[in-house]
C-alpha cells in the first residue's frame, strides 16, 4: 500500500503560514491535496446521487478552502469549512474573496474538540485530515477514536461522509468508523502497479450515518 508523506495533524499551522505568505507574494493557492482528480470525484458523487444544492457541507480540515471553491462553482449554497490552522484560516479566506464566492463560511474550529455549533450536517468531507490525525505522536488511537466520536456528533442522521485517504486501505477504515456508520460505496481511484502486485495509492469511501 502507497503512504504519502504526510505531517502529523499537530505541525500544520507552520505549513499554511508559508502557503498563506506564498499566496500573498504571487497569488498561488497552494497544494491540492490528492490533486484536482480527488475534487472531481467527490462532485461526481454528489450530482450523480442528485444531492440538493442547499444542502449543509462541512469540509473538514479545509486546507487553502480550494475544495468549497469547486463545490460553490457547481451550485453548492450551504458550504462551511473548518481548519485548526488560524494561517489555513485566513488562506482560505484570501482565496474565496479572489473567487467571489462570500457564501462559503470559514471558522478556526478543531475537529477533535468541535465547538457545540458545529451541527447538523448533512455531508461532511475529509481529503487527508483523518490521515493527519492517525500520525499524531500523542496518542493517536485516541485521536482517532475522538475523530470518530466528533463526526457522529456534526453529521446527521442518514448523512453521508466522503472520506479521501492515502495512509488507510478500504479495510482499515471500515474497521475504523465501525462505531455508527455502513459503508455506501468505494469510489474508483488512481491503480498503481509495483513488483507486479496492483494497487490503490489512495482510498476514496463514502459511509452513512446509521
Amino acid at each position: 500500500f502507497f503512504f504519502f508523506l504526510f505531517p502529523p495533524y499537530s505541525s500544520w499551522d507552520a505549513a499554511y503560514e508559508r502557503e498563506l505568505q506564498t499566496f500573498e507574494d504571487i497569488g498561488d493557492a497552494g497544494e491540492i491535496w490528492f490533486g484536482e482528480e480527488s475534487m472531481a470525484r467527490i462532485i461526481r458523487w454528489l450530482e450523480k446521487h442528485r444531492v440538493p444544492l442547499d444542502s449543509s457541507v462541512l469540509d473538514i480540515g479545509t486546507g487553502n478552502g480550494v475544495l468549497l471553491v469547486e463545490l460553490a462553482k457547481s451550485g453548492y449554497v450551504n458550504l462551511t469549512g473548518i481548519d485548526y490552522s488560524p494561517s489555513a484560516i485566513q488562506l482560505s479566506e484570501k482565496i474565496r474573496e479572489k473567487e467571489g464566492m462570500s457564501n462559503i463560511k470559514l471558522k478556526v474550529e478543531d475537529f477533535l474538540a468541535p465547538s457545540a455549533e458545529l451541527s447538523g450536517f448533512d455531508i461532511c468531507i475529509d481529503k487527508g485530515t483523518f490521515d493527519a490525525v492517525s500520525l499524531n505522536p500523542d496518542d493517536a488511537a485516541g485521536k482517532r477514536q475522538q475523530y470518530v466520536r466528533s463526526l457522529g456528533r456534526v453529521l446527521k442522521p442518514q448523512g453521508f461522509f466522503l472520506i479521501t485517504s492515502c495512509n488507510w486501505t478500504k479495510e482499515e477504515l471500515l474497521n475504523e468508523f465501525r462505531e455508527g456508520f455502513e459503508i455506501l460505496e468505494e469510489l474508483p481511484t488512481p491503480k498503481f502497479c509495483f513488483g507486479g502486485r496492483t494497487g490503490n495509492s489512495v482510498t476514496a469511501l463514502v459511509f452513512q450515518r446509521k
